[in-house]
């Protein structure tokens, strides 16, 4: 066995220390497998736990990355890549819903303990949000095309079963007909009856699917344009405000940033300051067009 691999006389934090050296080389199972010794060794830390978790996620083993997760969560409840670990898991695992109550709390700990990582973690939570909110747009349109097509089935059903009834009232002999109230009725009588059942099955269906197919833009997936949304937390603006660079933010993240990060802008890394920061009414009066044609999108 190479001196890289002997891992009898080391230390939990040798361990630690050499299963990040793998995990670098991107040998993801060796790295764990040098958590899982460091573990042994001491079962109190719960970097180790996060750190075993990063190389289940990367080797998508979503269910043992939630495991180490809520391990070292129940070490720390206060860890910020404890939460945000887990959160990738369950979206993993297409838990989108538990996922974005763990990636939120990530991003809530982050600016806490003024992590500068917390930027990234606010577009994966966007990211996730995006995609629940996707998944229900697709709940939500095949259950409008099946509401519209047991729409069409029991006007049809319905047609069907009057024309039905008119048979059974037909006379077999001396081709007269009675109707309702007993009294005999004509071939033509008949036959009028027949081209009014199915005129109103016609109009119904047309006037129906009509109504569909006016909606029909709302039943299409919904999704708000990227340039509607802030840099920093993808959320929709609110009070946008633009900075000398010409890029817009929402204005209580990057005065946040500002705050926590450094004075400079995000995306272009120039030097920055509060007081550079113009209201762009422009961006609001888009934003409060756009809110106010798509009620849907205050969930966005």
């Amino acid at each position: 066995m190479s001196k890289m691999y002997s891992t009898a006389n080391l230390t939990d934090k040798e361990l630690k220390e050499q299963g990040n050296h793998l995990f670098n080389l991107h040998k993801y199972e060796d790295a764990a497998n040098c958590y899982t010794k460091a573990i042994i060794k001491n079962p109190s830390q719960a970097l180790y736990f996060t750190n075993r978790a990063l190389s289940y996620l990367k080797l998508k083993r979503w269910e043992s990355s939630c495991q180490d997760c809520r391990r070292a969560l129940d070490l720390d409840p206060c860890l910020v890549k404890g939460h945000f670990f887990l959160g990738l898991a369950l979206l993993g695992m297409e838990l989108h819903d538990e996922a974005i109550k763990h990636l939120q709390r990530a991003v809530d700990l982050a600016k806490e303990q003024k992590l500068n990582y917390g930027d990234d973690m606010t577009s994966v939570l966007r990211q996730a949000r995006k995609k629940r909110f996707q998944i229900k747009e697709e709940q939500r349109i095949s259950q409008e095309i099946e509401l519209q097509s047991y729409l069409n089935r029991l006007i049809v059903q319905d047609a069907e079963k009057s024309l039905a009834e008119l048979k059974e009232r037909e006379c077999s002999s001396d081709n007269n007909k009675k109707d309702g109230d007993g009294e005999c009725i004509t071939d033509s009588k008949i036959t009028l009856l027949r081209q009014e059942i199915e005129e109103k099955k016609d109009t119904s269906l047309a006037q129906l699917n009509d109504m569909f197919a006016k909606v029909d833009d709302n039943r299409r997936k919904r999704e708000v344009p990227d340039y509607l949304c802030g840099k920093i937390s993808f959320e929709i603006l609110q009070e946008p405000v633009i900075t000398p660079s010409g890029i817009t933010y929402e204005r209580k993240d990057i005065e946040e940033h500002l705050q926590r990060v450094g004075h400079f802008d995000p995306v272009t890394r120039v030097r920055l300051t509060q007081d550079q920061l113009i209201p762009n009414l422009a961006m609001k009066e888009v934003v409060d067009v756009f809110l106010q044609e798509n009620e849907w999108a205050l969930d966005y």
